[in-house]
């Protein structure tokens, strides 16, 4: 299967670039060659299972983790000899939350600001302006050990836009949260990126990838097994069918014995046609319809989905969706 990033691709200006990223601990290798190019100004999702090296990968482009090998450049940046580069153009949020629960969300800010040496005027405003945007100057006041986990995961990320980086890290952003919150996030994901900052999401949650990625990289043992657009990935394993439905048997029939290779349903009076999904194979589905004069009464196209991609990459599978919702809402 084709791993090699396209050259399309590698043409364009790329926000994160790493080549042959290698890191051990002990004898555990844990990344074993990682290449990536991730453009300016999208969604870039790595996908893996918990231990496949996700978190790792975002250690070392954000120079909490030194590479034993290979390169990584980051805005530009050098990830070994230009490390105050790389933190100046990034922010970074992790699986578990940064929030001081001790002290109120406006403080946690205002702390952050402090951190970047803004101004006390200036971090005031930032805060203020930010603590809005998302939804959480009501609550700004309150201790934030009160903020639901939705809360909590927006003031993480509020806090990692004061330094206005246009290149966010965020590390599994949605464990732990039920759906409603989970879908806020996706949200303000779709809202960063509009407003051009660029993301690397690494999630071991399907779902996720293909709601938000415009690239994924399936990461398996250390290395980069796939990658491509969702549907690019979708299209790498078989599965994928068009099915007809009739309700005249006789029309049934005719489709049935014209259609070399379709699999039939005589009791539900369907038909599926191996396709890969693509509008080609589609055209000639409906062309084949409209050349012969058979009515098919429903005509649905099926593709593999990100789940079954991941199990025929790796033969293991990881959840599509999330573990049973905690007590938690995005208030």
């Amino acid at each position: 299967m084709p791993t090699s990033i396209p050259a399309s691709t590698r043409e364009q200006p790329a926000a994160v670039r790493a080549v042959g990223l290698r890191k051990s601990y002990g004898d555990k290798t844990v990344l074993d060659g990682v290449d990536l190019h991730i453009p300016a100004g999208c969604v870039f999702a790595l996908l893996g299972p918990n231990g496949a090296g996700k978190t790792t990968a975002v250690k070392i482009l954000s120079t909490l983790v030194t590479a034993d090998g290979g390169q990584a450049h980051v805005g530009g940046h050098d990830v070994a000899a230009a490390p105050d580069g790389v933190r100046a153009a990034i922010g970074v949020t992790g699986q578990f939350s940064a929030v001081d629960g001790l002290i109120t969300g406006e403080e946690n800010m205002l702390l952050m600001a402090d951190l970047h040496h803004l101004s006390k005027a200036e971090g005031r405003r930032v805060a203020a302006e930010l603590l809005e945007r998302f939804d959480l100057t009501a609550a700004a006041k309150k201790p934030a050990s009160t903020y639901s986990g939705g809360m909590k995961r927006r003031l993480d990320i509020a806090m990692t836009l004061v330094g206005g980086p246009r290149i966010i890290f965020l590390d599994e952003p949605t464990t732990g949260l039920d759906p409603r919150s989970r879908h806020a996030m996706w949200q303000i994901v779709r809202e960063l990126v509009a407003g051009g900052v660029t993301v690397l999401l690494t999630t071991q949650y399907l779902e996720e990838a293909d709601e938000l990625a415009d690239r994924v990289a399936v990461l398996n043992g250390g290395r980069i097994v796939a990658e491509g657009t969702p549907e690019e990935l979708k299209r790498l394993v078989p599965g994928g069918h068009v099915r007809l439905r009739f309700s005249d048997p006789a029309a049934y029939r005719a489709a049935a014995a014209a259609l070399d290779g379709a699999a039939r349903d005589d009791e539900a009076l369907s038909l599926r046609i191996p396709s890969d999904g693509s509008q080609r194979e589609l055209r000639s589905v409906l062309d084949w319809l409209d050349a012969t004069g058979v009515e098919a009464d429903e005509l649905t196209v099926h593709t593999p989905d990100l789940d079954d991609v991941f199990f025929a990459l790796t033969g293991g599978r990881v959840t599509g969706t999330q573990p049973a919702p905690a007590q938690e809402d995005v208030r």
